[in-house]
C-alpha cells in the first residue's frame, strides 16, 4: 500500500470516531441542548468549555508532540512513553488539587459566584483528559486506529447516555415517585450535569485504555508491564526543552480558537446576561463551522504520527506536498457541501440560535486555513524549531485579541468571526513562507489557493442565483450539480498527480 493510501485509510478509521463523536456531541447534543437550555444556560456551558480548553494546554504542556518526536527520533518509544506518563501523572495531580482548592475565587472571577462545582468538575475532566493523551498518542504511533476509534466511540455513547439519564431520566424518576433520584439530580442547576457526564466519559476512556497500555508489544515479544514504567531524567529534560515552546503554541492556538467567547462575554456590552446569550448564539452556530473539523481532526490523528515516521525518507518533501494538496481539495469539498446545504445543517441547532447563521461561511473558511496551517507548520516540529511555532501562533493570538477588541462592539459576534478568519489566514501564510525558508517542501501552493478561490466563487454564485430559484428541489439540484462539477474538474485535472506512487 502506498504511503498516501495508508494515510487515507487511517484517516478514514479515525474519521469514524470523529464523525460519530461530532454527530452525537455536536449534532444530537447540540440539537438537544439548544432546545433544552436557554441561550444564557448554553452560553455558560460554552464559556466553561472555552476556559477549560485554555487550561488543558497547561496540563499537557506539549508532551504529546514531544512524545511523537522522541519516540521516532531516538527509537526509544517505551522510554519516551513511560517518562511522559509519569510526568503527566505527577503534574496532573498537582494541577487538579490546586484548581479544586481555588474553586471559589476562580468561580467568582468567571462571574459564576456560588458555582464552585463547575470548576471542580472541570478540574477532574482536564485531569482525566491529560492522563489519556499519551496512551492515545501511543495507539496512533503504533498504527492502531481501530482500537483508538473503538475506545473513542464507547466514551461518546457513555457521555450521551449520562446526559440523557440526568436531564431526562432523573426528572422522569422523580415524577413517578422514585425518591432516591433526589440524591442524583438537582433540578435547580441542570448545567452541571453536562459537565458530570463529560467527566464520566473521560474517566471511562482512561479505564478502557489500561489494557491497551499493557498490551503494547515490545521487542522480543515481551509486553509492556509495570516494571517498564521508569522515569528517564535526561530524556525528560530533552523532551521538556523541545516541548516548552509548544505550551505557548497551545495557549496561542486556543486563544485563537476560544478566547472570542470570553471577549464577547466581557466586552460586547455592559449587560453580562445579554453578552452570555450572544455567546450562546455564536457558539451554537460555530458548531456548524466545526463540521469541517470532522475531517481535520481525523486527518490530524493520522497525519501527525505519519509525518514523524516518514521524516527521514528522501522523498518526504514531495509526499508531504501531496498530502497538503489532497487535504485542501477535500477541505474545499466540505466547505461547499456544508454551505450549499446549509438549510438542512442549520436544523441541528434550535430556532432561537439560528440568527447567527451568517458567521458560518466565515468560520468554515477560517477552519480550512487552520487545517492548511497544520500541514504547512509540520516543518518546525520535524526540525526541532518549536520556538518558530510559538512565533506563528503568538502572531495569530495578537491578531485575534486586537481584532476582537476592535470589532466586537460595532459588529458583535460577526466581528469575532472575521477576526478568526484573519488570524488563521495570516498563520497559514506565515507557516508556509517560514517553512520554505527553513525546510522547503514543494507544496503546489498556486493550485491549492486556486481551488480555494474556485470554491469561494461557487458559493457566491449560489448567493446570486438562489433568489431566482423558487423551488426547493431545483435549488438542491443546482447545488448538487455545482458540487459534482467541482469534483469532476478536480478528478480529471489532478488524478495523475494524486494517484502517482508515493
Amino acid at each position: 500500500m502506498s504511503l498516501l493510501k495508508k494515510l487515507a485509510s487511517e484517516t478514514a478509521i479515525y474519521g469514524l470516531s470523529s464523525i460519530l463523536g461530532r454527530v452525537l456531541n455536536y449534532g444530537i447534543m447540540t440539537f438537544y441542548l439548544t432546545r433544552e437550555f436557554t441561550k444564557g444556560e448554553y452560553g455558560v456551558v460554552s464559556d466553561m468549555y472555552a476556559m477549560a480548553a485554555l487550561t488543558i494546554v497547561l496540563f499537557t504542556y506539549g508532551m504529546e508532540t514531544a512524545f511523537f518526536r522522541f519516540a521516532t527520533k531516538s527509537n526509544k518509544k517505551d522510554e519516551a512513553f513511560s517518562t511522559t506518563m509519569i510526568s503527566h501523572i505527577i503534574t496532573t495531580s498537582i494541577f487538579v488539587t490546586l484548581l479544586i482548592l481555588a474553586a471559589t475565587p476562580i468561580a467568582n472571577l468567571l462571574q459564576y459566584p456560588g458555582k464552585e462545582i463547575y470548576v471542580i468538575w472541570f478540574a477532574l475532566i482536564m485531569g482525566a483528559d491529560t492522563l489519556i493523551a499519551i496512551p492515545f498518542a501511543r495507539l496512533r504511533l503504533d498504527n492502531r486506529p481501530i482500537r483508538f476509534a473503538v475506545i473513542k466511540i464507547a466514551s461518546i455513547f457513555i457521555n450521551l447516555f449520562a446526559i440523557l439519564f440526568f436531564l431526562e431520566g432523573c426528572p422522569w424518576l422523580l415524577e413517578n415517585g422514585y425518591a432516591w433520584a433526589n440524591t442524583l439530580y438537582d433540578p435547580s442547576d441542570r448545567i452541571k450535569y453536562v459537565f458530570i457526564s463529560n467527566f464520566l466519559a473521560s474517566a471511562s476512556m482512561f479505564f478502557l485504555l489500561i489494557p491497551s497500555i499493557f498490551s503494547i508489544s515490545k521487542k522480543g515479544g515481551k509486553a509492556f508491564g509495570w516494571s517498564d514504567f521508569k522515569f528517564y531524567k535526561d530524556l525528560w529534560k530533552e523532551m521538556m526543552i523541545y516541548a516548552w515552546p509548544l505550551v505557548f503554541v497551545g495557549f496561542a492556538s486556543l486563544i485563537n480558537e476560544v478566547l472570542d467567547r470570553t471577549l464577547i462575554k466581557y466586552f460586547l456590552s455592559d449587560d453580562i446576561e445579554y453578552n452570555i446569550t450572544q455567546v450562546g448564539i455564536y457558539s451554537a452556530c460555530y458548531k456548524l463551522a466545526i463540521l469541517l473539523n470532522l475531517f481535520i481532526q481525523a486527518f490530524r490523528y493520522a497525519a501527525e504520527p505519519f509525518f514523524f515516521r516518514n521524516a527521514d525518507r528522501k522523498d518526504s518533501g514531495p509526499v508531504y506536498a501531496k498530502v497538503a494538496f489532497a487535504f485542501s481539495i477535500i477541505g474545499c469539498l466540505a466547505f461547499l457541501s456544508i454551505l450549499l446545504y446549509i438549510d438542512y445543517f442549520i436544523l441541528i441547532i434550535g430556532a432561537d440560535f439560528r440568527e447567527g447563521v451568517a458567521i458560518v461561511p466565515i468560520l468554515l473558511l477560517a477552519n480550512l486555513f487552520l487545517g492548511l496551517t497544520f500541514n504547512f507548520s509540520i516543518w518546525y516540529k520535524l526540525s526541532d524549531m518549536t520556538k518558530m511555532g510559538a512565533l506563528i501562533a503568538g502572531t495569530g493570538a495578537i491578531i485575534t485579541i486586537s481584532l476582537n477588541l476592535i470589532l466586537i462592539k460595532p459588529l458583535g459576534y460577526v466581528g469575532s468571526a472575521w477576526a478568526t478568519l484573519a488570524c488563521y489566514f495570516v498563520m497559514c501564510l506565515m507557516s508556509y513562507f517560514l517553512g520554505q525558508k527553513y525546510r522547503p517542501i514543494p507544496y503546489p501552493i498556486f493550485k491549492i489557493f486556486s481551488y480555494i478561490l474556485l470554491a469561494i466563487s461557487i458559493y457566491f454564485i449560489t448567493l446570486w442565483v438562489e433568489p431566482q430559484l423558487n423551488n426547493q428541489f431545483i435549488k438542491i439540484g443546482f447545488h448538487t450539480i455545482l458540487i459534482a462539477g467541482f469534483s469532476v474538474l478536480v478528478y480529471f485535472r489532478e488524478k495523475d498527480y494524486l494517484l502517482s506512487s508515493s
